[in-house]
Formats: C-alpha cells, sequence, structure tokens
C-alpha cells in the first residue's frame, strides 16, 4: 500500500499540480503506472474499491503509451503524416483523453479518502468494489465520448480546409466546433474546480489527522 500511496502523489503531481505535462513527469508516470499494475497482480493486494480506482487510473496511461510509440515510429522511421492529417490530433486527443480520465479518477479516490476520514460507518455501503467499478465505467464512457467529439471536429476541419463544402457540411461542421467549444470550456473549469476540491479535501484530511 505504501507504493500504491507513492504512486498516487505522483500523479496527483502529474495531473493536478503540474500546469501542464512534461517529459520528464509523462516518463515517470508510464514507469509507476507499469508498476502498479505488476504489483495489482499480486494475491496480498486485497480488491478494495480504492485499488479498483487505481487500477483504472494505471491503465490509463495506455493512451500516453500509444501515442508516445506512434511518435516515435514517426520520428525514426520519417513517415509521412501530410495524407494522414488527422493522426496528430489523434495524438493530442488521446493525451487529453488521458489527462481528464486521470484527474478525475484522481478526485474519486479523493473523495473516497474523505468519507474513510469523516464519514467511516455511514459510507461504507458506497465504498464498495461495484460501485468503483460502475464509477470507473462512467468515466471512461464519458472520457471516450468526448475524445469522439474532439475528433469528429477535427476530421471536419481538416476535409474542409482540403476541399469545399455542402452546406449540409458547413453545418455540421459549426456544430462539432461550437460542441467542440463548448466542451473545451467545460473542461477547462471543470479542471480548475477539481483542482480547488482536492487541495481542499487534503487540507481537511491532514489537519483531521494532525489533530489525533
Amino acid at each position: 500500500m505504501k507504493d500504491l500511496r507513492r504512486y498516487l502523489v505522483l500523479k496527483y503531481i502529474q495531473y493536478l499540480v503540474l500546469s501542464s505535462s512534461n517529459a520528464i513527469s509523462t516518463f515517470l508516470g508510464l514507469l509507476g503506472s507499469l508498476y502498479t499494475i505488476i504489483i495489482l497482480q499480486s494475491a496480498k493486494v486485497s480488491s478494495k474499491s480504492t485499488v479498483v480506482l487505481i487500477s483504472s487510473l494505471a491503465k490509463a496511461d495506455i493512451l500516453v503509451s500509444i501515442s508516445a510509440v506512434s511518435e516515435m515510429v514517426i520520428w525514426t522511421f520519417d513517415v509521412s503524416i501530410s495524407s494522414t492529417a488527422s493522426a496528430p490530433a489523434l495524438l493530442q486527443n488521446l493525451l487529453t483523453a488521458n489527462a481528464h480520465v486521470s484527474c478525475l479518477l484522481l478526485s474519486c479516490v479523493a473523495f473516497e479518502a474523505y468519507l474513510i476520514t469523516f464519514f467511516p460507518t455511514e459510507s461504507r455501503h458506497l465504498r464498495t468494489v461495484k460501485n468503483a467499478r460502475l464509477t470507473s465505467r462512467i468515466i471512461w464512457i464519458l472520457v471516450t465520448a468526448e475524445c469522439a467529439l474532439f475528433q469528429v471536429d477535427d476530421l471536419l476541419k481538416a476535409s474542409s480546409a482540403s476541399a469545399p463544402t455542402r452546406s449540409s457540411c458547413v453545418l455540421l461542421l459549426h456544430f462539432s466546433s461550437t460542441a467542440a467549444a463548448l466542451l473545451r470550456s467545460l473542461s477547462y473549469f471543470l479542471g480548475i474546480l477539481l483542482r480547488i476540491v482536492n487541495v481542499y479535501i487534503y487540507y481537511k484530511i491532514f489537519f483531521s489527522m494532525s489533530n489525533r
């Protein structure tokens, strides 16, 4: 459990403290996720709701791995991506999806820690493995839908830039651009809100433990 706590600290720094990920934090995050996935295969780790959330958090870095490997292939073999203009956008959307999944899962872990600290008995029926799996599944579905919308918007923009579009396509492009812009704004403000909530939760937990 100490290793899992260190992993959570690393992820909190990577996604909720740093304003943007860099090569060092991304590399350390990937190593931490790989190590965590190996640890969670051990029979010594009991199946708890927090463990389920951490497992989903570690698996989210698969998106980063796909993006990193793709960029390495493009750079190493000098692959031309002019014919597939959507490839860079897809890689960026995968990184965005990873960041959003990770922030939401980390916030769920923080909320569960708050419940364990202040309402251990009352919240026991909420802190179940079934609810944790359901929460992880809902988060993945929502972020996947978000990523799909961003990708459709990027594809429509690329196609409209390369060829003339019909009036129906113009309306679809306008709708997708508006929806994507609103979703990006919502994600931005939600990210700020999650940072504030997480700081408040751990502030309360820290002083509660200090008083004890």
